[in-house]
Parts: structure tokens; C-alpha cells; sequence
């Protein structure tokens, strides 16, 4: 039974979305819901980038708008509007499957992405449906998720290839470290791949300027012109560069690598 890691990983990141967005995390527990969601159900279908793999959240309206207003009271926007509560809970059902697809990605060592998210009116088919409790203060919400069964193959060993790794015409020989040459694990782990990005600078702003934003709308850094970029590996800085162009495209210079210590107070 695979269903209740797809639903204790959802509800993790369930959990951080909802806190992200209001800055409270409430409790939120999971367990065999034993039958369907009511018919009446507000249902969300998501896909992911492995084709026919499908998940679905359920639940009355009332859920979602509950969810999504409390966000926005949050963000100091009192308006009782349940069009803006139920897109707000979306986002945070949108993060949470995103979050969901990160730890799918990571135990199978195979890249799977949320992919599109759409609104329907009929329950679908499955064998097993979840649900989902929320408690905050004295308040709580239901809610019931289901996944098919291409997205319980996918954590079959037996289903899923193997990642070939990548070989590249003329790449150098790997150089290992002193004391290392004969160890197994860490040859295995040369070929994972991790997400590598460059920041030109951060800040902070309040949901309610972030919703405020449009097209032309100008966020101001915390960094000048004349300062390094930072080199971000899974969401820590390992280096520090100037911005080029090669063939075209963007590049970074590498000016600094950052000492191990460094590294661990620059964790995002």
C-alpha cells in the first residue's frame, strides 16, 4: 500500500504551505477515510509530468474557502470574498503538490514534476481514499486526497528504469579525494544530480503586496549592482560570481567558493 506515503508526504507539505502562507501551522493528520468523499465535493485533479499519474483533493466548499480566508486574514486582507479564499487555497494546494513531487523525485531517483491542475465534477474511481483533518484553535476542516494507480507504480522498484548516468564525449576522469578512492558510496552518489541556481539578491514582502504585484511592478533587492552573485546548490551557497555571457547565453564566474562553515550559516 503506497497511498499513505503519497498522503503523510502531502500533508507535510500541506502543513508548510498553509504556515507559509498565514504564519501558523496547524495540525493536520491523516488516516483511511473507509468511504468516498461526498458527491457534493469541490474536487481538484493534478497531474504529474509521468503520464497517467493522478491525484485528487476533495472537499465541500466550505473547506476550501475556510483554508483560503484564513490566509488572507493573515495577510490583513479582510474582505469576505470566496472567489479570492478558494484561489488562495489552491496556491497552497499547488505548493503542497509541488512539495510532493520533490519527495517522489528524490525515492525514486527519477525527475517527476506536477504538472497541470484542473477543477472537476465527478469523483473518479479509485480504491482507496484518505482523509485529511486540519485543526486550527477550535476550528477543523476535512478534506479527502486519492492517487491512481500509476502513481502507486511509480515506487515499485521493478516499475521504474533505472537513471542511466550521464556520459559526456571527452569529460575528464573523476579525481577523488585523499582517503576516499576505494569508497563505494560515495562513487554512487557522483552521479546524483543537484538543482543549481543563481540568486541576484532576496527580500521580504507581505502577502498582501505580493498579491498586490502586476505586470510592471518593481521588487527591490537587498544587493547592488557591483556585488557578487550567489551560487546556490540545493539550497546552499558553495560560491560566489560575476554574471557573463556565453554564446548567447547567461553564465556565472566563479569568484569565491565558501568555506564549509560559511556554507552552513548560508543555508536557505
Amino acid at each position: 500500500m503506497t497511498g499513505p506515503w503519497f498522503a503523510q508526504e502531502f500533508v507535510s507539505h500541506l502543513g508548510q504551505a498553509i504556515e507559509m502562507m498565514s504564519g501558523e501551522r496547524p495540525d493536520i493528520d491523516v488516516e483511511s477515510a473507509g468511504t468516498a468523499p461526498d458527491a457534493g465535493s469541490l474536487i481538484r485533479e493534478q497531474s504529474f509530468s509521468v503520464k497517467g499519474s493522478l491525484a485528487w483533493l476533495a472537499g465541500p466548499e466550505a473547506a476550501w474557502v475556510s483554508v483560503g480566508a484564513a490566509s488572507l486574514r493573515a495577510a490583513g486582507i479582510e474582505e469576505d470574498d470566496p472567489a479570492a479564499a478558494k484561489s488562495t487555497f489552491v496556491e497552497i494546494l499547488n505548493q503542497a503538490f509541488s512539495g510532493l513531487a520533490r519527495e517522489i523525485t528524490t525515492r525514486i531517483q527519477r525527475e517527476v514534476n506536477p504538472a497541470d491542475g484542473a477543477d472537476v465534477t465527478a469523483l473518479p474511481e479509485v480504491d482507496e481514499w484518505r482523509r485529511i483533518t486540519i485543526r486550527s484553535g477550535e476550528d477543523h476542516t476535512v478534506l479527502h486526497i486519492a492517487f491512481n494507480d500509476t502513481m502507486s507504480e511509480l515506487l515499485d522498484p521493478v516499475a521504474v528504469e533505472p537513471i542511466e548516468p550521464a556520459k559526456r564525449i571527452g569529460a575528464p576522469e573523476r579525481s577523488m579525494p585523499a582517503g576516499v578512492e576505494n569508497s563505494k558510496t560515495l562513487e554512487l552518489l557522483l552521479d546524483v544530480e543537484l538543482p543549481v541556481s543563481v540568486s541576484f539578491g532576496r527580500t521580504q514582502l507581505p502577502l498582501k503586496d505580493v498579491i498586490k504585484l502586476t505586470t510592471g511592478s518593481i521588487v527591490e533587492l537587498n544587493r547592488g549592482i557591483g556585488e557578487p552573485v550567489e551560487v546556490i546548490v540545493n539550497n546552499c551557497v558553495i560560491a560566489r560570481g560575476e554574471v557573463v555571457v556565453v554564446e548567447g547565453n547567461f553564465g556565472v564566474r566563479i569568484l569565491q567558493v565558501v568555506s564549509r562553515q560559511e556554507r552552513l550559516r548560508t543555508l536557505y
